[in-house]
């Protein structure tokens, strides 16, 4: 049997400004996986490159163009990416760790088995992405487009989706540990068997209960808040 060679250790490149034309130029040159350290990509136009398994520490790609881009498998810690565009990338199994996302779109990109922790994406649309696997923890969705999204049987912990569209969305038999869905919009979604005891409904009128919640699981002071609606105190 042939001995198995080791991985090559990434390439790494730290405190530059990076154009399309230096990343093209690297990849060019058939360089093993890229680690980027405290770089600034502002407002390039990355789209289209291929950057299977790319790390980025520290990074800023603010208004940076990433659509179409090949990012599979990359990890992404620490950086600054308000407004940019993951427009139709490739995502699979990317990680996502104490970034600063607000809003980036993310319109029918592949996002399956995608991880974002500690992270910000207010505003962020993720409109027909792929999202098979998809996971989000301790994390600020306010005012999020995330329609269509699948959260079914998952632990959902920590998630603050205040105004977020979450139309259509799958939280049957989820878990809510804290977060919020205060002033959320709600409709087509699905909460047959999920944990709502320890989320904030702020705004959840009593009407919506039979439209949105029924079969999910309320705590008595949830209960004794939308029952005040009604002008009706619990003792």
């Amino acid at each position: 049997m042939l001995p198995t060679q080791p991985p090559a250790s990434p390439l790494l490149i730290s405190d530059q400004t990076v154009s399309r034309d230096d990343l093209v130029s690297l990849l060019s040159e058939a360089a093993p996986r890229l680690q980027f350290e405290h770089c600034d990509f502002d407002g390039a136009d990355l789209s289209g490159l291929a950057l299977h398994g790319a790390q980025f520490l520290g990074c800023s790609l603010i208004e940076t163009s990433l659509e179409k881009a090949t990012l599979s498998e990359t990890r992404w810690l620490d950086c600054k990416a308000g407004r940019a565009s993951f427009q139709l990338a490739k995502l699979s199994d990317a990680r996502f760790h104490r970034c600063d996302l607000n809003n980036t779109l993310w319109a029918k990109a592949t996002l399956a088995s995608a991880l974002f922790a500690e992270v910000k994406l207010t505003g962020a649309l993720f409109k027909e992405a792929q999202t098979l696997g998809l996971s989000f923890h301790d994390s600020l969705l306010v005012g999020a487009d995330l329609r269509g999204i699948s959260f079914r049987k998952q632990a959902i912990e920590q998630l603050d989706m205040s105004d977020a569209d979450v139309s259509g969305c799958d939280f049957r038999d989820a878990v809510f540990e804290g977060g919020s869905l205060r002033d959320a919009h709600l409709k087509n979604a699905r909460f047959d068997g999920a944990d709502l005891r320890g989320v904030d409904l702020g705004g959840l009128r009593i009407a919506s209960l039979p439209q949105f919640f029924k079969g999910a699981i309320l705590s008595t002071d949830q209960a004794a808040a939308l029952i005040s609606d009604l002008g009706i105190r619990v003792m």
